[in-house]
């Protein structure tokens, strides 16, 4: 399906996930995150650029990995991205949903 983000036709899945990560920019990321009640910051970036790493190597993101990275613990993790961090940073980094997310 698609949905104007950006002020351009993106395409996503049922749950608002970009269906092509090539459609992924700043722009894109500021608008997804703001429907996320995230405003962005470069420590939100830096979270955003490693998990988009990880999935571009394939290799599966979960809590416990976010724990482990060293890029940031899981109490700042929570606080960058209340309310489901692993599920809402992924939307924002343009990546998709991690199987370990219900």
């Amino acid at each position: 399906m698609k949905k104007i983000i950006a002020n351009r036709e993106i395409d996503v899945n049922e749950e608002g996930y970009l269906v092509e990560f090539t459609q992924w920019d700043r722009e894109v990321c500021e608008c997804i995150a703001g429907e996320c009640n995230v405003v962005m910051t470069e420590r939100h970036y830096e979270v955003v650029e490693y998990l988009q790493e990880k999935h571009k190597k394939e290799e599966p993101l979960s809590i416990r990995g976010i724990k482990k990275s060293g890029v940031v613990d899981i109490k700042e993790f929570y606080n960058l991205f209340p309310g489901g961090p692993l599920k809402i940073s992924t939307k924002i980094a343009g990546i998709p949903k991690p199987k370990s997310c219900i």
